[in-house]
C-alpha cells in the first residue's frame, strides 16, 4: 500500500473511527483501524464486535492495499499532523509515514484477520427529523446504566407505532422518556440500542436541520452521514415496561422557575459532591421549596418560590439525578409531582409533556 493525503482529513477519520477500537480484548486485531487504499480512497474502519465505524477520505493512491494499524497509538500520532500532507506506505509488518522531512515507521497486522462489517442492512427503517433525533439521545441517554450486571439498561429503547416514537432509558433509580414524531418508517418496531451507540451517533450526524435515516436488520442498526458509516449490535430481550413504574396519580404538584430551580439546587449540591448519594431534601410547603444538604463541609438552607398544589411534603434525592433531569427539560416553568417521601417523582416542562423524568428518592432518618 502506498498512497498521499492531507494530514486534516486523515485526523478526522482517524480520529472518528477510534472509538470503536477495543479497549480490552484479547484479540489484537481488534485494537487496530484497518485501512484500505483503493479507487482514489483511503477506507478507515474499527470494530470491537459491538459497534463499528467505517470513514472514506479522498488520497492519491500509487499502490492499492490494506493494513492494520494500532488503532489508539496511531490515533494520537496523526492527531499531531494536521497541518501537513502524509505519505503513507507498507511493506511487510511495518508502515512508514512520512510528513515534511521526516519519518516513521510503526509495526502493523495483516489485514486478512480483520473482521468483515457487515453493511447490507436494509429491512427495515424510520427517518427523524435530524434535531429531533440528536434530543432524543441528549435526552434519555443519561438515565441508562452503566454497569453489566443487567446490560439491556445499558440501552434506550425505541418503540415506533405508526407515526409516533418514544424513546425510554432507566438505570433503577431514574427514568426518562422522550416522545416524538417519526418522518417515515417501514412499520411498527420496537428495538434497544446501546447508549454508547447513540452518543456515538449523536456525534456522527451533522447539527441542523435534515433527515436522518436508520436501518435494522438481524439485530443490527446502521447509520450514514456524509462519508461515515457507523453500525452497532442491538440488545435482545424484554425491555422493562415503563407503564408499570410511572404513577399515574400525585398528591403534590410544584410549579417552580426552572433555573431558579437548578441554581439552588447546584449549591446545595456543591456540599455533599463527595458523599455516595449527594443528597439534597426538598421541603415542599406554602408557597415555596425548601432547599437543604448537610455534610461535615457544612449545610445549605435556601428557600426557592414556588406554586405549590396539594399536601406537604419532604423528600430527599440523589442530587446529580434531579440536576440532570432539570437540564434536559427546556421550558422556563417546570412541573414537580410527588406522593410521599417513598414512592418515585416525575420532572416535566409545565406545558410540553412529551418529556418525563422519574426519580426514585432516597430514604432518611430525617424524613421518615
Amino acid at each position: 500500500m502506498k498512497c498521499v493525503c492531507e494530514g486534516i482529513d486523515l485526523s478526522d477519520a482517524v480520529l472518528k473511527v477510534v472509538k470503536a477500537c477495543s479497549s480490552k480484548t484479547t484479540v489484537p486485531v481488534l485494537e487496530c483501524i484497518k485501512l484500505s487504499a483503493k479507487n482514489d480512497k483511503i477506507t478507515l474502519s474499527a470494530t470491537d464486535g459491538e459497534i463499528s465505524i467505517i470513514r472514506t477520505i479522498n488520497s492519491e493512491i500509487y499502490e492499492e492495499g490494506e493494513v492494520c494499524v494500532p488503532g489508539k497509538y496511531f490515533a494520537d500520532f496523526i492527531k499531531k499532523l494536521e497541518g501537513v500532507q502524509i505519505s503513507l506506505s507498507s511493506e511487510g509488518k511495518t508502515m512508514e509515514i512520512a510528513y515534511a522531512d521526516s519519518q516513521t515507521t510503526m509495526q502493523v497486522l495483516s489485514a486478512d484477520d480483520f473482521p468483515r462489517i457487515d453493511l447490507d442492512i436494509t429491512e427495515n427503517s424510520f427517518a427523524l427529523n435530524t434535531s429531533d433525533l440528536k434530543d432524543f439521545i441528549r435526552s434519555t441517554t443519561f438515565c441508562c446504566a452503566s454497569d453489566d450486571s443487567r446490560p439491556i439498561l445499558k440501552g434506550c429503547q425505541f418503540v415506533i407505532n405508526g407515526d409516533e416514537i418514544c424513546v425510554t432509558s432507566l438505570d433503577g433509580f431514574r427514568l426518562g422518556t422522550v416522545k416524538g414524531k417519526v418522518m417515515s418508517s417501514t412499520g411498527n418496531m420496537e428495538i434497544i440500542c446501546p447508549a454508547r451507540t447513540l452518543n456515538e451517533i449523536e456525534k456522527m450526524i451533522p447539527d441542523g436541520e435534515g433527515t436522518t435515516e436508520i436501518f435494522i436488520q438481524r439485530g443490527i442498526i446502521l447509520v450514514a452521514s456524509d462519508n461515515t458509516v457507523l453500525t452497532s449490535r442491538l440488545y435482545g430481550g424484554d425491555f422493562i415496561k415503563k407503564e408499570n413504574i410511572i404513577p399515574k396519580n400525585f398528591v403534590t404538584e410544584v410549579t417552580v422557575e426552572k433555573n431558579k430551580l437548578k441554581a439552588s439546587i447546584e449549591r446545595a449540591a456543591i456540599l455533599v459532591r463527595n458523599d455516595k448519594n449527594s443528597l439534597i431534601l426538598f421541603d415542599i410547603s406554602g408557597d415555596k421549596i425548601q432547599i437543604s444538604s448537610a455534610s461535615e463541609i457544612g449545610n445549605v438552607q435556601e428557600p426557592v418560590k414556588a406554586e405549590v398544589s396539594g399536601k406537604d411534603v419532604k423528600i430527599a434525592m440523589n442530587s446529580k439525578f434531579i440536576i440532570d433531569a432539570v437540564n434536559a427539560l427546556q421550558e422556563d416553568m417546570i412541573t414537580l409531582s410527588f406522593n410521599n417521601h417513598i414512592q418515585p417523582f416525575i420532572c416535566q416542562n409545565k406545558e410540553n409533556k412529551d418529556k418525563l423524568y422519574l426519580i426514585l428518592p432516597v430514604r432518611t432518618g430525617s424524613n421518615d
